[in-house]
């Protein structure tokens, strides 16, 4: 992803999850924090989807809409934000080969495992690609601001 991707950008996530608003600052902010974990796919025609995500601490997910300041300097976990699709990209392998480049920066960054906050009906996917809910007390209020099906879900870093 490029700085210049961003409003193509901020339109997918518009169109595949107005229910989860995001400020253009977070946008940014990811993309200038860990450019590495900031992807675009582009079918040739322009961006199709996009993945945000960078080093975190999976016990203290960013709440939606939040900035981060600063990437912790001891992560835990390479963190998945966010990843979107238009229709016309799905059903081509995006998602796996997007964890595929994460599980690789992981690994890259000395980290064994993935983060992510599963909303919506979401959890379902994520479960048959090898995520694992976790339940941790400390993170209701942050999940509570995506919504009430939200779930802190972790999945060891498998090499590609």
């Amino acid at each position: 992803m490029r700085p210049d991707d961003l409003p193509a950008v901020l339109n997918i996530a518009a169109q595949v999850h107005p229910a989860y608003p995001e400020d253009a600052a977070v946008f940014t902010e990811r993309l200038a924090l860990c450019p590495s974990g900031c992807l675009v796919l582009d079918g040739g025609t322009g961006p199709e989807g996009y993945v945000l995500s960078h080093p975190w601490c999976a016990t203290a997910p960013p709440a939606l809409d939040c900035a981060l300041g600063v990437l912790p300097t001891r992560p835990d976990c390479w963190y998945l934000h966010d990843i979107a699709l238009l229709p016309g990209a799905r059903g081509r392998g995006a998602p796996s080969a997007a964890l595929a480049i994460l599980a690789q920066r992981a690994g890259q960054a000395g980290l064994s495992r993935i983060a992510l906050i599963a909303t919506g009906s979401a959890g379902a996917y994520w479960l048959r690609v090898g995520f694992t809910p976790i339940d941790l007390p400390e993170t209701a209020t942050i999940l509570a601001s995506y919504d009430s099906k939200a779930r802190l879900m972790i999945r060891a870093v498998h090499p590609a």
